[in-house]
């Protein structure tokens, strides 16, 4: 095998032209596949963290109570004793916090919006502010100044709130400025409550176009609801990848402990009011989802850029596949007289078949490890510079206002691999031909 190696590589040298055409171009494949891996991570990694930031814990622990058939409100109620068990029973725990829910209308000085209401306990929300970063205020005032300002932990206090850059500039208001969210209590009762921004944030895509933070008190004060109770308690494993079996333990252990729960649904809690007004019960009844379920609306984005990825990297296969097809259809006729020659010697056309192979590959092999490091260092470089994107509809698309590459090396190795063998195969015809060459025949080919 070594010296089939060693005939292969001299090869390769011996036609540099032709060998450095295609490794570059194989080169070039390797890399955007791995930009494209990249861009694909860095787009998932950003639901799951602006997801589980925002929206959901890993396990969302959750549902309705109805005080007569036609009701759907989005409460639990008697929550501490909830807690009490997710904390002490949930198979590999980090932590716990809870959140009520609302929708509302916001009033600010120029405009109004209709958002979801996170009713939040600041105390519990370390990750949430370590994770959002506030927004300059040239972000969300036209003319603002470069710099950011708020403290997103006054939401401690009542009569506080906290929006994104987006809402922020579609309401005209800065901080210190009063927004007035408006919502219908489950009564049935209109009512009003004026809020002082205290900070804003940098927009995190889709998620935080419709999300806005306040602190439970002034929440519950809004829908006239009773302190026992919370919206939905996000639970926090110490492996997210565990979220669906720990789910499926976490049902068994509430069915147990008493408690009634809903039949699974992998959607979002705001697909299910229509259900769940339409069905015929009344009381408590437990919804657990994880966090894919929440932002299921959202999985379009992914399936939409895998789409396009594997659209463009089947032409560019297809096209490289001609090219080392007809590459090596030039280097067998080329080498006519010298396919004859070893044949003649006592080659036999397994070993012919080898030979050329073995160049595919060995090209193969380091045009895609150059394409792939290229490609990383480009997606780390481009990462690392945090780029802004400037386009909205962008921002939504990508949950980001900066440009995120993430870089996999699992999925940069399986690429390398895949372009590997994808280049051999692409050889295996013309390969297959010079083997099959007679001695006599290919001696006397060219004179």
């Amino acid at each position: 095998m070594g010296i089939f190696i060693t005939i292969a590589w001299r090869n390769l040298l011996a036609a540099r032209r032709r060998s450095l055409f295609l490794t570059v171009a194989v080169a070039i494949v390797t890399a955007f596949l791995v930009l494209l891996n990249s861009l694909t991570a860095g787009v998932s990694s950003n639901l799951v963290s602006a997801a589980t930031t925002l929206s959901a814990g890993h396990i969302n622990v959750a549902g309705f109570h109805k005080t007569k058939p036609s009701d759907s409100s989005p409460i639990v109620t008697n929550a501490e004793p909830l807690r009490k068990i997710l904390q002490e029973q949930t198979p590999g725990l980090d932590y716990v916090i809870d959140r009520h829910r609302g929708w509302a209308k916001v009033v600010g000085e120029s405009a109004s919006i209709q958002a979801g209401l996170y009713g939040i306990d600041a105390k519990q929300e370390g990750v949430l502010f370590k994770t959002l970063q506030l927004a300059k205020e040239s972000e969300y005032k036209d003319g603002g100044r470069d710099q950011a300002f708020g403290d997103p932990t006054q939401l401690a206090n009542k009569g506080t709130v906290m929006l994104f850059a987006g809402q922020a500039k579609r309401l005209g208001v800065q901080i210190g400025d009063v927004v007035t969210v408006r919502a219908e209590s489950p009564g049935g009762r209109t009512n009003t409550i004026d809020l002082t921004v205290v900070a804003i944030m940098r927009d995190v895509g889709l998620l935080s176009s419709w999300s806005v933070f306040m602190p439970k008190k002034d929440l519950l004060t809004l829908y006239q609801l009773a302190d026992t109770t919370t919206g939905s308690f996000l639970v926090y494993l110490k492996d997210i990848d565990k979220a669906q079996d720990t789910m499926g333990e976490l049902r068994t252990i509430l069915t147990k402990e008493g408690y009634t729960l809903m039949d699974y649904r992998p959607e979002p809690f705001f697909f299910k009011f229509e259900q769940v007004a339409g069905e015929d019960w009344t009381g408590q009844k437990l919804d657990l989802t994880t966090w894919k379920d929440e932002v299921s609306f959202l999985t379009w984005i992914l399936t939409a850029l895998n789409t396009v990825s594997f659209g463009l990297i089947g032409i560019l296969f297809a096209i490289i596949a001609i090219g080392i097809a007809n590459t090596m259809l030039i280097s067998v006729r080329e080498r006519t007289r010298e396919i004859g020659t070893l044949r003649a010697i006592g080659m036999g056309r397994k070993q012919v078949l080898l030979m050329f192979m073995l160049e595919a590959l060995i090209l193969g092999a380091f045009a895609t490890t150059v394409g792939a490091l290229v490609g990383s260092l480009i997606a780390i470089s481009l990462n690392a510079a945090n780029i802004e994107v400037p386009i909205q509809a962008m921002r939504a698309i990508l949950l980001s206002d900066v440009l995120r590459l993430k870089v996999e090396v699992g999925q940069t190795v399986l690429s390398v691999v895949v372009l590997t063998v994808f280049t051999g195969v692409s050889a295996l015809w013309p390969s297959m031909r010079g083997a099959r060459m007679q001695p006599v025949e290919a001696l006397q080919a060219i004179e």
